[in-house]
């Protein structure tokens, strides 16, 4: 038998004391140890990103990720590696070569980027650079044949924004006390029902305007940069759907490039462009998504129950998805990998889900959570329907499978490479005291803070939102929402290797403790629909 150390802890803003949780204090030397002095999560993320690279969401690249986490969890010895398929998500997509060159009224190189599921020029085009404001469908009747044979820039020049804190940035106790601060939520009807009007006429604009670009003869569009300093910054355009329309090449240009464009044709010069972008569809026909699960199996009569912990595969195609999110890939499979080398044998089943297409919505891990949980029932409005799940009305009441009483405990990482500082509870006031214990070990490198806040966005919420008990854990941001995120700056060099191998060994131990306690992970009230 393991020796097991039980650590109190107190509730301190409820100012309630809490029975006793118990730590398996050698359980975490071992882990500990693993995965400081053994750890193969810089070889996972390295193999992802520079073998590998980008993964855009049924890409080829995607699915060599599928094939070789697969392969490599499998060496490492786990049980029922698999590919589940989500329903039909799209077409594959891919490019390999994209440049833009100002050819009057002088030479220059000007650096552009695709955005996804948009097609290529099929070799060099050159035409003129014209502005155009497209903020209503009325908008693009008044361009009707004059369009032919140009290259539209689609916004207008931006002011530079200078940094008013530090590029990179670390938690201190100033910081992390201020995330344990809770915030009574307000109703936000009112804004939801403006997120479902503007979605709506942002998906009629952008599929009558690829349309009419098309029709119109349009050579190519381009788009500043959201950030500036010479990050590309960009996501998906056309459309990823059979049948529907793609549009023209579109690129993103970064801000230093394209201002100076735009002040060119405002002081009336003639501005003419050579674009080349090599894209291809690489489906003819809209194919499944695959995540990617595997498992280290329960023992004994909780076998049946599931931990999980998970991370999404999927990135965006400009930088090589180092932060977002191959780190949160590698260190859940050097958690798996941990546990495996040091013999656990848990309870309860530990299962590890590698997701596709969180980048659209969470729509691997949101399919994964209904067909194999819990749902809301279908709705039967066409309006609807129409809409992303994320935005529909949930219809009640909940429709619950036979697992989702089998089901403890699940862990996201989705937040950049930072080491972990601790987790949010997601208002879930009965995890507080355990995941205090659970972190006491571990304070010594820095993960201390159980916040009671909510934080959203990423692969936990579909499990929250049906009642499953579902956590992102707090990480230091580094320069995630400075110069990575979505950018073609997100590559291997912005990963620090020490973090992941702490984030991996509280993963671990996390996971281990969640599959060995008495009882499943503490729920929180599930609000039904009216």
């Amino acid at each position: 038998m393991l020796k097991r150390c039980a650590v109190t802890i107190c509730l301190a803003a409820a100012g309630l004391a809490h029975a006793a949780e118990p730590v398996d204090l050698d359980m975490v030397g071992k882990i500990r140890q693993e995965a400081f002095h053994n750890s193969q999560v810089m070889d996972t993320l390295t193999h992802l990103t520079e073998v590998i690279g980008p993964r855009l969401t049924n890409s080829p690249q995607m699915s060599q990720a599928n094939a070789w986490t697969r392969s490599r969890m499998g060496e490492w010895g786990l049980a029922n590696v698999r590919d589940e398929a989500i329903d039909a998500f799209g077409r594959g997509w891919e490019f390999s070569h994209a440049s833009v060159q100002m050819l009057g009224p002088r030479q220059m190189p000007l650096h552009a980027l695709p955005k996804a599921w948009t097609p290529g020029t099929n070799g060099p085009v050159e035409g003129e650079a014209a502005l155009v404001k497209i903020s209503k469908l009325a908008d693009l009747e008044q361009h009707r044949g004059k369009l032919a044979g140009k290259v539209l820039l689609l916004d207008e020049a931006r002011a530079y924004r200078r940094a008013e804190q530090a590029d990179s940035h670390r938690h201190d106790e100033d910081t992390l006390a201020e995330m344990q601060a809770f915030t009574v939520p307000v109703d936000r009807q009112e804004d939801r029902a403006k997120r479902i009007r503007d979605y709506q006429e942002r998906q009629e604009l952008a599929r009558a305007t690829n349309a009419f670009f098309a029709e119109e003869g349009v050579l190519a569009t381009i788009s500043i940069s959201g950030w500036d300093n010479g990050i590309i910054r960009t996501g998906g355009g056309g459309s990823r759907k059979a049948g529907e329309p793609v549009g023209v090449p579109a690129l993103t240009m970064i801000s230093e490039h394209y201002n100076p464009l735009v002040r060119a044709l405002e002081r009336g010069e003639n501005v003419r462009l050579q674009v080349n972008v090599d894209a291809r569809f690489t489906d003819e026909t809209d194919q499944p998504g695959y995540n990617t699960l595997a498992e280290i199996p329960g023992r004994g009569g909780k076998a049946g129950e599931i931990v999980m912990l998970g991370a999404h595969l999927d990135s965006w195609h400009t930088g090589t998805g180092a932060s977002d999110n191959a780190a949160g890939v590698a260190v859940m499979m050097e958690a798996m990998r941990i546990l495996q080398a040091v013999g656990a044998r848990p309870d309860r089943t530990i299962r590890i889900a590698l997701w596709t297409a969180e980048e659209q919505g969470l729509i691997g891990s949101r399919e994964y959570v209904t067909r194999h949980f819990a749902s809301y029932p279908e709705p039967t409005d066409p309006d609807q329907l129409a809409l992303p799940a994320s935005l529909r009305q949930p219809t009640g009441p909940l429709q619950t499978t036979r697992d989702y009483d089998r089901f403890s405990v699940y862990f996201n990482m989705d937040n950049g490479s930072g080491r972990i500082r601790g987790v949010y509870a997601q208002e879930n006031l009965a995890a507080v005291p355990i995941f205090q214990a659970w972190l006491a070990p571990f304070h010594d490198i820095g993960a201390t803070t159980v916040a009671t806040r909510n934080t959203g966005s990423t692969d936990h919420i579909p499990f929250d939102t049906v009642g499953l008990p579902g956590f992102q854990f707090i990480q230091d941001r580094l320069d995630y929402f400075s110069n990575v995120h979505h950018s073609h700056l997100d590559t291997r060099e912005h990963v620090e290797p020490e973090d992941l191998k702490q984030a991996a060994a509280i993963i671990a131990s996390f996971a281990w403790h969640a599959a060995t306690r008495e009882e499943k992970f503490p729920r929180k009230r599930v609000v039904q629909p009216n």
